[in-house]
């Protein structure tokens, strides 16, 4: 405890690193002030029944967490930060197989200016398309007509639609602040206080359910929060786990007239157990619209209302099982265009630097390759185990839909993803103006402030 309290105080010294936490909380609260701020012409008092198809979990649920209760708020940033997150997607994955984007990936900064320059402008497309269908789907979710004061007429669509893209803009201008002036990645800590803000009234809710109801009681909070607790420690683990490979480095040296090699020093690189982050998790949920619309096709027949019992519920066994096996696809689809082997064969290759015992060249590629496949395999059944994991709680603690959702999936592992880059990159500023900062031993530096 006193470890952490001198820690706070060695924070507290930095004035850069003050300013940029100030600058950063003070961001989060825009951010959390225009989620509560209900589009014009929208009765916020009649939207009772969207928030209880929120609050239910399920599809509605993980989207409105995601916003940090913006979606069922019909507020101004309904769409959250998820239209530039989906541009971000689509762009890398074009650059696949666009040549333009990968001559732009290679130009360094200004590449990098114009593909963000790039994203921007697909954000405002996707944008466009989604609002309109969010106006025109609340009615479908329970929002009765009486609650639109204007009615649905153009001009209520038409400037609802102008709000809608311009809070969107306005949240993705505040994530790039937010990494810019700030601390953290500006994009990932909106997402991750969105979800964080739903969080205190599930676990209130499932409190609630277990002492007044008489369903296990105070007892039971405490096992579910050991196990949350545990759920959160293999998340860590399976973020930082990494694979060294062994690296040498070879340098040549001159005496007296005549050159041979010499060993340099060896380093590491650095394979993560799961590279390709939560990126197969949302690539799985974007296809499990597919099964249960597509048992909506089929109609009353036997295959379609079966489809449409199994897949619409995120807690069923069909349901997490094709889950499941989706992720470990996408994890292996997401680490090969992610993790270029060959690349780094051949960056390896221009340093000087080699495997031992593996040829530089096509044969380190081809070493790597197979590393990085035997690593991703306990990996994508890792990332596939905590992604149902919800569904298990839920059907074998009987806990709330709401509070489940915390105990892995999308949520959880955002949450501690972005905790552990936050923490490290205040790890660094302490590290520049002392010794210890957040290390276990070291002395401050004398005259460093």
């Amino acid at each position: 405890m006193n470890k952490f309290i001198e820690t706070l105080r060695n924070i507290w010294k930095i004035e850069e690193l003050r300013t940029r936490i100030a600058i950063t909380l003070g961001l989060l609260l825009v951010y959390r002030f225009g989620a509560q701020v209900v589009l014009p012409g929208i009765d916020s008092v009649q939207l009772s029944e969207l928030t209880n198809r929120t609050d239910g979990g399920g599809l509605l649920g993980i989207l409105n967490a995601f916003t940090g209760g913006a979606f069922a708020n019909a507020s101004v940033f309904a769409l959250g930060i998820m239209p530039y997150i989906s541009a971000s997607i689509v762009v890398q994955l074009m650059g696949i197989a666009i040549p333009y984007l990968q001559k732009l990936q290679k130009e360094g900064e200004s590449g990098r200016k114009q593909i963000n320059q790039i994203t921007r402008w697909l954000t405002i497309l996707i944008c466009v398309v989604q609002a309109p269908a969010y106006l025109y789907g609340l009615g479908a979710l329970g929002v009765p007509d009486s609650a639109f004061l204007l009615g649905k007429g153009p001009v209520f669509i038409g400037s609802s639609i102008v709000i809608l893209v311009t809070g969107t803009i306005f949240a993705m201008w505040l994530g790039e602040k937010i990494t810019d002036k700030g601390i953290g990645n500006g994009i990932s800590l909106l997402i991750t206080v969105g979800i964080i803000a739903t969080m205190p009234l599930s676990f209130a809710q499932e409190f609630v359910s277990r002492v007044t109801e008489n369903n296990g009681g105070p007892m039971m909070i405490l096992i579910e929060l050991i196990i949350w607790i545990v759920v959160i420690a293999l998340c860590i683990l399976l973020v930082m786990a990494v694979r060294q490979i062994p690296v040498q480095y070879a340098r040549r040296s001159a005496s007296g007239g005549v050159e041979k090699n010499v060993f340099g020093s060896r380093q590491y690189i650095p394979l993560k157990l799961n590279a390709s982050g939560v990126m197969p998790i949302i690539f799985a949920q974007a296809i499990m619209f597919a099964p249960a619309y597509m048992g909506s096709l089929l109609g009353d027949s036997n295959v379609g209302q079966w489809m449409q019992a199994s897949f619409s519920d995120i807690f069923g066994l069909w349901y997490n099982i094709l889950f499941a096996v989706l992720i470990i696809i996408f994890t292996y689809f997401y680490t090969a265009i992610t993790v270029p082997t060959n690349k780094m064969s051949d960056d390896l290759k221009r340093s000087g630097g080699f495997v031992p015992g593996i040829r530089p060249g096509t044969e380190t590629a081809d070493f790597l390759d197979k590393v990085m496949s035997q690593i991703t395999f306990p990996g994508s059944l890792f990332l596939a185990f905590v992604s149902v994991l919800p569904a298990v709680v839920y059907q074998l603690l009987d806990v709330q839909q709401g509070w489940a959702l915390f105990y892995g999936g999308t949520s959880l592992l955002i949450m501690v993803g972005v905790a552990i880059d936050t923490i490290q990159q205040v790890n660094a500023y302490l590290l520049n103006r002392h010794y210890d900062g957040l290390m276990k031993t070291g002395k401050n530096r004398k005259g460093t402030v």
